[in-house]
């Protein structure tokens, strides 16, 4: 991969609106398409907003009407705002495009990242972006004082955590020593180059996520490198962190274009086949 520019758009009062940024992206993006600029990862804040991916349901949007930004990326609604550091990398992949390995690489970047603030995490099978792990469930608290067998989140599907109170609400989810979001990934893939990427919680608010069904995940939570070390994280801080990262883990993949099989010959359909 050619090496990988970085614009640090804007943060604090410098903040970048969300649709301006956006903007910016498409621009780059056209840019990086006619190779007149490298790849490019723009790091910034935004001032506070809710987006949403093309997966979003109505029912995972705020209940009290608070506007949300509908965006053409994958995924599904969650937050921006001030103490998350959010990350656009647009990059030329190889075609066709493995949108996979792309957002395995952004991953394994801010699990370094985090490494490096004592922070562990991992992955979650099913699940993009980067997680700390909770307790075996046996070992965790129940919420409101209720045996695990009570707890309606195992049992009702449209079990709304924005309605039964901050027992249930996704920024107490360390206190719950469930399983907790550091960072979420979302991205678009337009001509073989990338657009969108990453959003890492530093030391924000993260009460603002307890307005929405985060990534559309009722049975998990959001937590903050600051809450996670129980001290304070600044974005000045992780900013060198995060490019030193992203630039030892793109720059030295070895990109490849997506494994394409050859079609099997006729034979009895396996069942999950393609699933």
């Amino acid at each position: 991969m050619s090496e990988l520019r970085f614009v640090r758009a804007g943060f604090g009062e410098e903040a970048v609106d969300y649709r301006e940024a956006w903007q910016m992206q498409r621009e780059v993006h056209a840019a990086r398409f006619e190779d007149t600029v490298p790849d490019t990862c723009l790091l910034l804040e935004h001032p506070p907003v809710y987006t949403a991916g093309r997966r979003t349901t109505d029912s995972e949007r705020p209940l009290d009407g608070t506007p949300v930004i509908d965006v053409d990326r994958g995924g599904k609604i969650t937050w921006h705002g001030p103490g998350q550091l959010v990350g656009y990398p647009i990059q030329k992949l190889p075609r066709p495009v493995d949108v996979v390995a792309h957002v395995r690489r952004l991953e394994d970047a801010l699990i370094r990242t985090a490494a490096d603030f004592g922070v562990e995490t991992s992955r979650v099978e099913g699940r993009s972006g980067v997680w700390v792990l909770g307790d075996p469930v046996e070992e965790r608290p129940s919420p409101g004082g209720l045996s695990l067998d009570f707890d309606p989140r195992l049992h009702d599907e449209e079990f709304d955590p924005r309605l039964n109170g901050p027992e249930y609400a996704p920024s107490n989810a360390g206190q719950r020593r469930e399983d907790r979001k550091l960072a979420a990934i979302g991205i678009r893939v337009a001509k073989g180059v990338t657009m969108h990427g990453f959003a890492l919680n530093v030391n924000p608010d993260n009460t603002w996520f307890d307005r929405i069904v985060p990534c559309g995940i009722r049975d998990a939570g959001v937590t903050s490198l600051t809450y996670e070390r129980g001290r304070e994280i600044t974005i000045a801080e992780v900013l060198p962190v995060v490019e030193k990262h992203l630039r030892d883990v793109l720059e030295n993949a070895e990109l490849a274009p997506r494994a394409v099989g050859a079609p099997e010959a006729a034979s009895p359909a396996r069942p999950g086949a393609g699933e």
